[in-house]
């Protein structure tokens, strides 16, 4: 059930296509030696066996693909072990197709850029998700921001059921001015968090719309 539902969202986001699926750690195994994967989304409770302990054979083995994995396991060890060998993302369950999507597009951005690129600068680097939540937390909030009104905005983004929204509409969810609100969306479209369009009526000026940007909510993480 778990695996048709992960497929089930794995169609909703362009560019990948689900090849199968296995509920213990031989049955990947036997998979891998048969076809080559791009990625693995991997769950750590497994049959007679766990996720962790099957990552960690495909590094051994210099398997080279890569794995996102999807747990219920919130423990600071599981995650640290996983991201030492080498996972790409870590979503904890339940998530959010959101969080999910954000993955996905996130792993598609960095697996375009290592099959086009034969090398990389430094921008482009950025541009891959790793790097960037690196870099910008080490940069912390813009000056004249709060944490906690942050986390209010934040809050009041993700309760905002328009996949474009206006700093009107924020303030009307959160109860914080609409000034505050423009300003703290602006910044959170700086730190790529947010992505803005401008929309125009048939009369007025144009008004800033914003939408969550594809890592958005992998980027915000680290700020609240």
């Amino acid at each position: 059930m778990v695996s048709e539902m992960n497929k089930f969202y794995l169609q909703q986001v362009e560019g990948f296509r689900a090849e199968g699926w296995a509920s213990s750690v031989k049955e990947v195994l036997d998979l891998l030696n048969e076809k080559v994967y791009d990625l693995i989304l991997l769950d750590i409770y497994m049959k007679e066996s766990n996720g962790l302990e099957l990552l960690s054979e495909i590094r051994r083995k210099g398997l080279k693909m890569d794995v996102i994995v999807i747990s219920a396991a919130s423990d600071k060890e599981s995650i640290q072990e996983a991201l030492q060998n080498g996972a790409v993302d870590y979503l904890i369950k339940p998530f959010e197709f959101s969080r999910f999507r954000a993955a996905l597009n996130g792993y598609r951005e960095q697996n375009y850029l290592f099959r086009t690129q034969d090398r990389l600068n430094q921008s482009e680097l950025d541009k891959l998700s790793r790097f960037r939540k690196e870099r910008t937390a080490s940069q912390g909030l813009a000056k004249g921001f709060t944490r906690q009104t942050l986390q209010t905005v934040w809050k009041a983004v993700e309760a905002c059921d328009k996949e474009l929204f206006s700093a009107e509409d924020i303030s009307a969810i959160s109860g914080i001015s609409r000034v505050s609100a423009g300003k703290y969306l602006l910044g959170l479209t700086e730190m790529e968090v947010l992505e803005m369009d401008m929309t125009y009526g048939s009369v007025g000026r144009p008004v800033q719309k914003y939408r969550i940007a594809p890592n958005g909510i992998t980027l915000i993480i680290q700020y609240l």
